[in-house]
């Protein structure tokens, strides 16, 4: 019974403050997007506004969800519901400090569950029986699967550095020395390819109001659209605490304190250039998009890659591997 009772208790308390920092993270975005544009954001519901992200959830899981008659009824229900538990799952094998469930292969297991993500994406377009929905999932399909390619590099050449797939040994190999600073060029690569990964601004071509109306979300309403809203957030929360993990070591997993504070204050700062850059920088056009990945990226990474291969660990400052 105890193990029974563990089995449902563990990953509650992994998802409940995950989805509480997301609805949160909502707030925080409001908040600093409107004083950076020189006004308040949300200050009504609550103190300073506190009690917004309560009542956006409440506001839209009561709403009537509209369907068009012509969608397939069964997969317009289940891939917004597949968006957010894909989007819940991809974080079990995350030291936090300790993880959900430990996997030698949990950087293997993250990229895999992340690229299924692209199947909620391309069956909500097509289930919506709507034109527009259908071109806004194409275009996420091809913009998260080609960036997929660049991620995946970048892994590769930690992976080589480090000697693992394991995010416990990311964390053991950068006890002297961050990985940041061997491979400053493969992070800015990184931070940039998590936002096109997570399609947001200014590569948040799924979202171009002005051609296609939200992307393959358009037909969505109340609860199903919040569900989206919720697994787009989460999964921003994720890349960025994926990226402190890789390269900014939050510390040793045997000082769980120290580790969750620097885990989630580098977490924190990762997430705020997200929003200042939503705030700074207009919307690509999507050729310039494809031409930054194909043409500029991808080269960069495969050279970067291949000088990570021909140099002796030693060169950046790593321990050697065991």
């Amino acid at each position: 019974m105890t193990q029974i009772m563990n089995n449902i208790i563990n990953p509650l308390l992994y998802i409940i403050p995950i989805l509480i920092a997301v609805a949160f993270l909502t707030l925080l975005e409001r908040k600093m997007l409107g004083y950076m544009q020189l006004r308040k954001g949300p200050n009504i519901v609550g103190p300073y506004g506190l009690l917004q992200p309560i009542a956006d959830g409440v506001k839209l899981f009561i709403k009537e969800p509209v369907r068009p008659s012509s969608s397939s009824p069964t997969l317009f229900i289940l891939t917004p519901t597949l968006a957010l538990f894909i989007a819940m799952f991809i974080w079990a094998p995350m030291p936090m400090p300790q993880p959900l469930t430990d996997l030698n292969l949990g950087l293997l297991f993250m990229l895999a569950l992340s690229s299924t993500a692209v199947y909620s994406i391309l069956w909500s377009g097509w289930a919506s029986n709507s034109k527009y929905a259908l071109i806004g999932a194409l275009r996420a399909v091809a913009q998260t699967i080609s960036y997929e390619v660049t991620l995946g590099i970048i892994l590769l050449a930690i992976v080589i550095l480090t000697g693992g797939f394991s995010l416990k040994t990311m964390l053991v190999t950068q006890e002297q020395t961050w990985l940041l600073y061997s491979s400053w060029p493969l992070m800015m690569m990184w931070y940039v390819s998590t936002l096109a990964e997570t399609n947001r601004a200014p590569f948040d071509l799924t979202e171009g109001e002005s051609e296609l109306v939200s992307g393959f979300n358009v037909e969505y309403a109340g609860g199903p659209f919040a569900l989206f809203f919720l697994a787009e957030y989460a999964n921003i929360m994720m890349m960025n605490t994926l990226s402190c993990i890789l390269f900014l070591s939050p510390g040793q997993t045997t000082q769980p304190e120290m580790f969750s504070t620097n885990l989630m204050l580098k977490t924190m700062l990762l997430t705020i250039g997200f929003l200042w850059i939503r705030a700074s920088y207009p919307r690509f056009r999507y050729d310039q998009l494809m031409h930054l990945l194909w043409k500029q990226f991808l080269p960069m990474t495969l050279a970067l890659c291949l000088w990570h291969t021909s140099l002796p660990i030693s060169t950046f400052g790593l321990p050697p591997q065991q």
